[in-house]
């Protein structure tokens, strides 16, 4: 499968391991967390578009969520949400997650500054957020937000909801292959 390009979704589910691995490191982030959480989604249903594939993965990762507290957090969970990369970090390994980031350029050290302060409010948790073009004032306006909102629950529901809809972004944007049937 060539790079940046999708599987036809009705295909998906009898596609290799390695295959489905690397849809969902274009849909998601490269993460062994992400690809044990949510191959089975793809193995156990046809889907009839990545959106609809995307519901499914979110369902699964929220049912992670469910059994999660402030104290005791699911490991896989954390590790779901710990591979998107920090805002502004400088070195972003995912091709995807640095265009997404873009409009957040400068201000590093006031991101890092919340970065910490998000981090130390809700231990094990990153944050997530759909940037969707939006600049760095509205950005860490909402990181802001939802530090004051110190909801534990409410973060990981909200980290889960960003991975979602940037998945569903990054799947509008991709190309899919012509089937082969």
């Amino acid at each position: 499968m060539p790079q940046h390009l999708l599987p036809p979704i009705g295909d998906l589910h009898s596609y290799s391991d390695l295959a489905q691995t690397e849809v969902l490191d274009l849909l998601f982030e490269r993460s062994p967390a992400i690809h044990s959480s949510l191959i089975p989604v793809i193995r156990t249903a046809e889907y009839d578009s990545y959106p609809e594939l995307i519901d499914a993965c979110q369902i699964q990762l929220l049912s992670l969520a469910a059994s999660s507290t402030a104290d005791t957090t699911d490991p896989t969970l954390l590790s779901v949400l710990g591979s998107h990369p920090r805002l502004g970090e400088e070195k972003v390994d995912s091709v995807q997650s640095a265009a997404e980031q873009a409009s957040l350029r400068g201000e590093g050290e006031e991101l890092a500054r919340l970065n910490r302060e998000y981090e130390d409010k809700f231990p094990g948790l990153r944050y997530v957020v759909f940037v969707n073009g939006r600049g760095r004032p509205e950005i860490m306006q909402d990181m802001r937000a939802r530090i004051d909102r110190s909801d534990y629950t409410k973060e990981v529901d909200a980290a889960l909801q960003a991975m979602c809809d940037i998945a569903k972004d990054r799947a509008s944007k991709l190309p899919v292959q012509l089937s082969s049937r």
